[in-house]
């Protein structure tokens, strides 16, 4: 199977997008919820949606696998928005749903506030170490400022590693992290997996567009036996670095 490419620019995608985003709204409204302060994530969420409506006829969560079982397209862990752990657990106990579009005005406040005071007190550091390079590939995941510190240190010949984008071709062609080695689509994981040809030695960094279907993928790759995959903490939104486009 082949990475499935759909135009976000076409009409029938604006159309379907459209749709998607009164879709939401309601259901902001229905459960008196509001959308992440972060814009970008929402967006990207709703584009998610709307690829899987044209692609499955079915909003299904983005941030999970859809496979085909006996002709019928169905979601990991019947996910399909407003998904049953979202409005049992997840928003309740967390104060946001898995892939952070919907969350609680107390979350939402508690966000931007937490925000405004890392911006002042996390700085990019300095050049790392071999020792520190190795250190960071070792954690389970990493955040904006360690990954691009990697990055360097791998410019320098300092240390080896791969970054994977899981997220879908037409966010690829949106923006990617440069410097990013493979696209394996979380729509067809398996199959464009083989064709990347990672090497279970190879220290990897999954991310997508929040984190959470890296999360999801890297969970899938251990379980494979790829012991080494950490996770860019905040997806690509977070990411601080260069995105390359096009």
């Amino acid at each position: 199977m082949s990475i499935i490419k759909i135009d976000m620019n076409s009409p029938e995608f604006q159309v379907e997008l459209e749709k998607t985003v009164k879709f939401t709204d309601k259901v902001i409204k229905q459960f008196n919820w509001v959308y992440n302060p972060h814009v970008e994530i929402n967006e990207g969420v709703q584009m998610g949606l709307t690829r899987n409506k044209m692609m499955y006829n079915k909003r299904f969560c983005p941030c999970y696998m859809v496979e085909e079982v006996d002709g019928v397209y169905k979601s990991s862990d019947n996910r399909m928005c407003p998904c049953t752990p979202a409005i049992e657990k997840e928003i309740p106990e967390e104060g946001v749903c898995h892939c952070q579009i919907f969350c609680t005005p107390k979350y939402a406040a508690s966000l931007i506030k937490s925000e405004e005071i890392e911006a002042v007190v996390h700085q990019h550091s300095r050049g790392l170490s071999a020792q520190e390079c190795e250190f960071l590939l070792q954690k389970n995941s990493v955040d904006s400022d360690e990954l691009t510190s990697l990055f360097e240190a791998r410019e320098l010949g300092m240390v080896n590693f791969k970054v994977v984008d899981v997220r879908e071709w037409m966010e690829w062609k949106s923006g990617r992290i440069e410097g990013v080695d493979a696209l394996i689509p979380t729509s067809s994981f398996f199959q464009t997996l083989t064709e990347a040809k990672l090497s279970m030695d190879d220290h990897i960094i999954v991310y997508c567009h929040v984190g959470s279907r890296s999360a999801h993928c890297q969970r899938i790759l251990s379980d494979m036996g790829y012991l080494k995959v950490a996770n860019l903490q905040g997806g690509i939104v977070s990411y601080g670095g260069t995105i390359a486009r096009g």
